[in-house]
């Protein structure tokens, strides 16, 4: 890749002032491994960087690193493609993700663009081209093969980067070829994968080797490799498990099943219903562009911020907002992401409610989505939001037993799912040492996990009160209780020790 300080000014290299930047969470999302995004904050400094430049379709900078020479390193955040001089085989690789990070801080102005990173991006914009031409074809096919299925989907993927040189300097192409490749490496990883589980359940789980997180590491990187990441981090997952509680057994055989259903149907995606398919390529790890997301319908509502829960996985803060339509009575997520100086959204508060356009990820469910346009008492077609301290409570208030089927209802449609809202009135009652929600249809039990059972008590009295709660497979996590006045947020809250991190 030539140098890129010596840019000359090319036709529409000028960026938008109102161009959109990424949010922190979707960089996060992007890394490869989990660890790949904590190892670009430290590149993440404009000191380390030269030449940066922006317009509207790509990024480019050199980044000084360990080597001798810098890094020259380009991003297609249109596209979603990476290109980068470094011998690191992953993508896309820290130095993209760190220029990333300082694009969406504002830290890369506009600039114009030097040749060399010019003719890359076009290669980029015709090859995404090629995948809509793909995408309309396989559409009209009866049925899709998953190789099919994945060049439809519209992902830029790109080859691992070699030793520096001539040859890692040149961007690589962007082809159906390179994306079958990919679907043959996963088709691969989740062979594999049930072959290793075969072998777990065939060997028993008393084998001493499940107490080492070697074991299910090892298998993880490989599954990396095969860009299954969605899987590799449940297997890492269950690396927890072990001897973790007495009934340990029980939750890694169980686990052990989703494993091998999700790997049977990542290998039948292409024959699977498109909205299940979609379900399942989320699963396994395939990622959808934000982009593609906002290009389709918005479900506009004015939604009732129902829950919040926080909880850290790897050495990230998620937080799951859970937003209720007051018309429709759908479910949607909102995801915010906090990792080394980043904050959680904060701009949703629980109890209050907004008048916005929702656009949610393809899916069964379709639980995951985005907010869009937010209207405020300045428009006139739209009404503003309530007051905190007038909001009414969610639109669907159900008994225990209709609670179950419920969540029921949403498992047959994607079992593999561990986290699924619902709203009862009910009353904390206690019974064997542990806690349930009751009513005259049933019980439900609390997860040891729920951190603030007291304040549940102290606001019901031990009376019925509508509560909305997170179903997990270890019992309800209580996240907001919805009073006559007000609501009070008791959902899990974030790592204190991690939130003083990030704030230093």
């Amino acid at each position: 890749m030539a140098t890129m300080h010596d840019a000359t000014e090319i036709p529409g290299s000028a960026m938008p002032s109102g161009a959109p930047r990424w949010a922190i969470e979707q960089i996060a999302a992007l890394g490869p491994r989990p660890e790949s995004f904590a190892a670009a904050q430290p590149l993440a400094v404009l000191a380390r960087w030269s030449g940066t430049g922006c317009n509207e379709q790509g990024l480019w900078g050199r980044c000084s690193g360990s080597s001798s020479e810098p890094y020259d390193t380009v991003v297609d955040h249109a596209h979603v493609a990476f290109a980068c001089s470094c011998p690191s085989r992953l993508t896309p690789c820290k130095h993209a993700l760190a220029l990333l990070v300082l694009w969406s801080r504002g830290q890369v102005g506009s600039a114009a663009m030097a040749p060399t990173a010019a003719h890359w991006l076009a290669k980029q914009l015709a090859a995404a081209t090629s995948r809509a031409v793909d995408a309309s074809r396989a559409a009209a096919q009866p049925a899709a093969s998953p190789a099919t299925a994945a060049s439809a989907a519209g992902v830029a993927t790109e080859p691992s980067a070699g030793a520096a040189g001539e040859a890692a300097a040149t961007p690589p192409p962007d082809s159906s070829s390179t994306r079958d490749d990919r679907v043959a490496r996963m088709m691969v990883g989740l062979a594999e994968l049930e072959r290793w589980l075969d072998d777990r359940v065939r060997t028993g789980l008393a084998d001493p080797s499940l107490a080492r997180y070697a074991t299910w590491d090892a298998l993880a990187a490989r599954l990396v490799d095969a860009q299954v990441g969605g899987l590799a981090n449940r297997v890492r997952r269950l690396a927890g498990i072990v001897g973790a509680a007495p009934d340990w057994h029980e939750q890694l055989l169980a686990e052990i099943g989703l494993l091998h259903l999700l790997a049977d149907a990542g290998r039948h995606i292409g024959s699977l219903p498109p909205a299940l398919g979609d379900s399942v390529a989320s699963a396994i790890g395939w990622q959808v562009r934000q982009a593609d997301v906002l290009a389709g319908v918005a479900d506009t509502d004015h939604w009732h911020v129902a829950g919040r829960s926080d909880v850290r996985e790897d050495r990230i803060e998620v937080r799951r907002v859970w937003l209720r339509g007051r018309a429709s009575g759908r479910w949607a997520m909102v995801l915010s992401f906090a990792a080394y100086g980043s904050r959680l959204d904060e701009s949703l508060t629980v109890g209050s409610e907004v008048h916005a356009d929702v656009y949610r990820y393809p899916g069964a469910l379709g639980l995951r989505s985005i907010i869009g346009r937010r209207y405020d008492a300045t428009d006139t077609a739209a009404q503003p939001a309530l007051p905190l301290h007038l909001a009414v409570p969610p639109v669907v208030v159900a008994t225990v037993q209709a609670a179950c089927h419920e969540v029921g209802t949403a498992l047959a449609a994607e079992p593999w799912i561990d986290r699924y809202p619902v709203t009862m009135r009910a009353a904390p009652t206690r019974r064997g040492g542990a806690w349930f929600l009751a009513d005259h249809t049933g019980s439900v039990p609390i997860s040891p996990v729920a951190t603030d059972i007291t304040t549940v008590l102290a606001c019901s009295g031990a009376a019925p009160v509508t509560v909305t709660t997170e179903w997990t497979p270890r019992g309800f996590v209580p996240l907001a209780l919805h009073m006559p006045d007000r609501t009070i947020d008791v959902g899990p809250v974030a790592d204190p020790s991690f939130l003083a991190q990030a704030a230093g």
